[in-house]
């Protein structure tokens, strides 16, 4: 990536975090699109996001792909792991050789198992508050250049302060629903994943691309595309026919 289409991507994708910024923004999409445009940004092969919920857990929000959001549930599980680290210290965590380090035994058999070998978590963050990381995956060894890793963070940092803004007097309240409607979100959107999944023997990374086309083609939410999937008010062919059209 060039330097001028590298700077041209990160105002871009400032852009479209920014536009997210309305009454009634989604914050599910919005976690997709900054783990995505970050994943491209800094060149790595896969990204994913994990959030506090309403009851102070993380919670896996946002992925790139299947093996993404697998070395992601893992962490959780085994309550170790780079991601871990960073939310609770509230700073980056870099594993740029994730086969040479001796911490996180269970998160370095999976993520190697999954092809990754580096490894870097960024908090999202506003002055003491952390809600939650973001964390990039590669499949070769190395870690983040410090402009890059600015970059990812400058992007987090932003999406931060979306979600944080206060609209009404109880913040606490305000988070707390707006991380509450992201999972929940989540789970209309895996539902929707596995239905594009069944129907068209396709993987479920490939069928989330296929949602994810369909919603920005006609400026629909993820929520609301997932919504219609889920209930069978827009069938699965709707999507495939599309893209076929195209």
């Amino acid at each position: 990536m060039t330097s001028t289409s590298r700077e041209d991507r990160l105002n871009a994708a400032f852009v479209m975090v920014a536009d997210t910024l309305t009454d009634d923004y989604d914050v599910v999409e919005l976690l997709h699109t900054l783990v995505s445009e970050c994943t491209e940004i800094v060149e790595v092969q896969a990204g994913g996001l994990m959030l506090l919920d309403a009851d102070g857990d993380l919670q896996v929000v946002a992925s790139t792909t299947e093996s993404a959001e697998l070395v992601e549930v893992l962490q959780l599980a085994a309550g170790a792991g780079p991601c871990l680290d960073c939310f609770a210290m509230g700073e980056q965590v870099s594993v740029p050789d994730v086969a040479a380090t001796v911490r996180w035994p269970a998160f370095r058999e999976e993520a190697l198992r999954r092809g990754f070998r580096s490894t870097h978590a960024i908090p999202l963050r506003l002055r003491g508050d952390t809600i939650g990381t973001m964390n990039l995956f590669g499949t070769s060894t190395g870690a983040l250049s410090d402009r890059d890793a600015s970059a990812a963070q400058a992007l987090a940092d932003v999406a931060t302060i979306s979600i944080l803004q206060q609209r009404v007097s109880a913040h606490a309240q305000v988070v707390a629903e707006q991380l509450q409607r992201a999972l929940d979100s989540r789970v209309l959107i895996e539902q929707a994943k596995g239905a594009v999944a069944q129907v068209n023997g396709t993987s479920m990374d490939e069928s989330f691309a296929l949602l994810r086309r369909y919603a920005r083609d006609r400026n629909l939410t993820l929520h609301t595309l997932a919504e219609a999937i889920t209930s069978r008010s827009l069938p699965v062919a709707a999507l495939t026919s599309s893209h076929s059209a195209e």
